[in-house]
């Protein structure tokens, strides 16, 4: 594993599990959250600026991705040697959303654009709870075209513990 994207729900934990994946590895964490919008403010970079930060990241060697963006999937897909797919149900995004809000309420988490500080969001909780029915499908058909990346599908915390642990 060099080069790993972890995708899933928000909420699921993946900008926790690449932190401690990278602990573990050595590997280059980059979360897309930190690229994709400006400091402080809540606004996105423009299409272009984000496109060419990931496209210089995914160049490298080495990296964990952790994040969504549906529009970049396949580009960071095609070139994955490894995906994991947090694959939780509702109920646990949600409640890991409200534990996120509620530990880093007022202030930006480590692996968001300083400034960017945690709030809630109720358009995030609709696509968090829409995020299964709306994704799941489509997920597993973008792993399945991408055969080269080997896929890891982890359905609960107990899962991920016992991945990391085998690390």
């Amino acid at each position: 594993m060099e080069r790993i994207m972890i995708i899933g729900c928000g909420g699921a934990g993946k900008s926790t599990l690449a932190r401690q994946l990278g602990e573990r590895t050595g590997l280059p964490v980059v979360h897309l959250d930190q690229i994709f919008w400006s400091p402080g403010n809540w606004e996105h970079l423009p299409r272009a600026e984000f496109d060419a930060r990931l496209i210089r990241e995914t160049e490298k060697d080495q990296w964990i991705l952790d994040g969504n963006y549906d529009r970049t999937l396949e580009l960071r897909m095609a070139r994955a040697d490894t995906v994991i797919y947090l694959d939780f149900g509702r109920w646990r995004c949600l409640m890991g959303w409200i534990k996120r809000v509620v530990t880093h309420w007022g202030k930006a988490r480590p692996d968001m654009a300083p400034g960017c500080n945690e709030w809630f969001d109720p358009e995030f909780v609709k696509w968090l709870w829409r995020y299964n029915r709306d994704n799941r499908e489509k997920n597993y058909a973008l792993i399945a075209k991408h055969p080269h990346a080997k896929a890891i599908v982890l359905k609960n915390r107990r899962q991920v513990r016992r991945f990391l642990e085998s690390i």
